[in-house]
């Protein structure tokens, strides 16, 4: 059996994104060579319904962004028109200027945000990515790969630049 065939397979029925190291692993293969099949499967897949995502050297088979409008339909799930400013503005924060703490974030918004942060962690759109070195050991928090594949993009570096969208 061919290994990009495989790789789609495993892909196909992970519950999870899976790590580069597992796949090497699983496959019995080196990481140059699961990196060139998935790239292979990924440029495959980019005229089709299917598309790889990539986020911290971890991979994830997901629907394609072009179809976004049919699966939510589908799915009965409109999980961008239901976050409040509150929750984007937080997401967006956190997204540009991530790793960060609860309290950092609550510095640049000027109000408790709490209730935002703990919404975004339900819908996995971000989570905890360690703990900062500082008194308190205060929680960092991140965006996860949920939210690439919600808001339609391949790799963390399809998001725009902060600098691309702010007005000078």
């Amino acid at each position: 059996m061919e290994l990009k065939q495989i790789l789609e397979s495993l892909l196909l029925v992970a519950e999870k994104p899976v790590s580069l190291e597992e796949l090497c692993v699983t496959l019995e293969q080196d990481k140059e060579t699961v990196l060139e099949a998935l790239n292979d499967l990924t440029e495959e897949f980019s005229s089709k319904g299917i598309n790889i995502i990539c986020s911290n050297d971890e991979f994830e088979m997901v629907s394609s962004p072009k179809n976004a409008n049919w699966v939510m339909r589908f799915l009965n799930q409109e999980l961008k028109n239901d976050l409040a400013q509150s929750a984007l503005e937080v997401l967006a924060i956190i997204l540009y200027k991530q790793p960060i703490t609860r309290g950092e974030i609550e510095q640049i918004r000027g109000v408790n945000s709490d209730q935002s942060v703990r919404n975004l962690l339900i819908r996995g759109l971000i989570e905890e990515k360690g703990r900062k070195d500082t008194p308190g050991k205060p929680i960092l928090f991140g965006t996860s790969i949920n939210l690439l594949k919600h808001f339609g993009f391949s790799s963390k570096e399809d998001i725009p630049k902060l600098e691309e969208i702010t007005n000078d």
